[in-house]
């Protein structure tokens, strides 16, 4: 038997959690765990004894305690929670501080049907999920970091990846679409396609933000 994944809901809009929590109902791999209208109704359920959850959806502007500040307890407390913001921002300085903070992944609220269901299991299974439109702008975040043609990546990531390969995770990194990155370098889109799909499963990453997550780690980019 499949097992089964608990998830908190955190929202002081009650209208809202009942939302998710119905299309959270129309998959039977996934049930809740109760639900929080403020950020101290969070950190207190969390603290007691015998509540666990495998993910927690946070919202970021709550009363009392923000998503900020709960997130902040986690870590002090060293409560090692799978975490996904769902929110109405979508500034990319919130974001990157809710990644430094520890968040698995982040969803804005107008995509929230679409992606919740796909977002816990992702998340549930370590790994990080984000909606497109998030995507997006962290991907764009990285463009002020490129380095000057001609310098390299480290000499253990060229001994991992071939020069086609870092050729192409570079382009997706800058948001080339597979066509324009096959125009670039004289290559068909199916192929380009097919390198997207080894650089995924080489590097351990499931899409375009973990790949220039990397990128810039390693200066790829």
């Amino acid at each position: 038997m499949k097992k089964k994944i608990y998830v908190h809901v955190a929202d002081d809009h009650k209208i809202l959690i009942e939302g998710i929590i119905a299309v959270i109902n129309t998959d039977k791999d996934i049930e809740i765990k109760d639900y929080s209208l403020t950020g101290q109704e969070v950190v207190d359920w969390f603290d007691k004894k015998g509540n666990k959850a495998d993910v927690l959806i946070l919202d970021i502007t709550m009363p009392i305690l923000d998503g900020f500040e709960v997130l902040r307890h986690f870590n002090k407390k060293q409560i090692n929670q799978k975490v996904i913001i769902l929110s109405s921002y979508d500034d990319i300085k919130i974001v990157q501080e809710m990644l430094s903070l520890g968040c698995n992944g982040y969803i804005t609220k107008n995509n929230a049907g679409e992606h919740i269901v796909n977002a816990i299991k992702a998340v549930a299974n370590g790994e990080q999920y984000f909606s497109e439109d998030i995507q997006k702008i962290v991907i764009k975040s990285f463009s002020g970091k490129f380095v000057l043609p001609g310098d390299s990546p480290e000499k253990s990531l060229i001994e991992a990846l071939t020069e086609r390969e870092i050729d192409v995770i570079r382009l997706i990194s800058r948001e080339y679409s597979s066509p324009e990155i096959a125009d670039k370098l004289n290559l068909a889109v199916s192929t380009v396609d097919t390198y997207r799909k080894s650089l995924l499963k080489k590097l351990k990453v499931k899409n375009a933000v973990g790949l220039a997550m990397y990128a810039v780690k390693n200066k790829i980019i």
